[in-house]
């Protein structure tokens, strides 16, 4: 499967996934019209015949080495196909690319299957933020270095 850069035809599919990934903090249409637009952020997706399967989304801050994954998210019908660690790795890439040094995220504390995830691919919990999220669940923080990533 393809991962590329979104465009604004994408939009409607990355609603429609944000509505069934989360629950609450989910990003709104304006929120992604603006990261498509790129600037500050990197919005990538991955899907086939138009359909959007996954997405994630990198944030970067002006002169700062440290890029943030805002948000990653794969369709229900298609988990446990490796999906989500392709996107984690070009999302590793992006922001090597873009020459950043490290990554870092917040995940819920009780999604189990995301924290595996980080922490398979060398991601070390760095912190937690109690009631970090909309509904007051605690968020752990994760970061990797990404002095050996590819910029390809």
């Amino acid at each position: 499967m393809r991962i590329r850069d979104a465009r604004e035809a994408d939009i409607a599919g990355l609603l429609e996934l944000e509505t069934a990934a989360f629950t609450a903090d989910r990003l709104s249409r304006r929120s992604l019209r603006r990261f498509v637009a790129g600037g500050s952020a990197c919005l990538r997706v991955a899907g086939t015949a138009g359909a959007v399967d996954g997405y994630h989304l990198l944030t970067f801050r002006r002169g700062s080495a440290v890029a943030r994954l805002y948000s990653i998210a794969v369709a229900a019908d298609k988990r446990g196909a490796g999906l989500a660690s392709d996107l984690l790795a070009d999302a590793e890439r992006m922001a090597a690319r873009r020459g950043c040094q490290c990554l870092r995220l917040e995940v819920r504390a009780d999604n189990r299957s995301a924290i595996r995830l980080y922490e398979r691919a060398g991601y070390r919990r760095i912190g937690v933020y109690p009631q970090y999220y909309a509904d007051k669940a605690n968020a752990v923080r994760y970061e990797k270095s990404l002095a050996g990533a590819k910029r390809r």
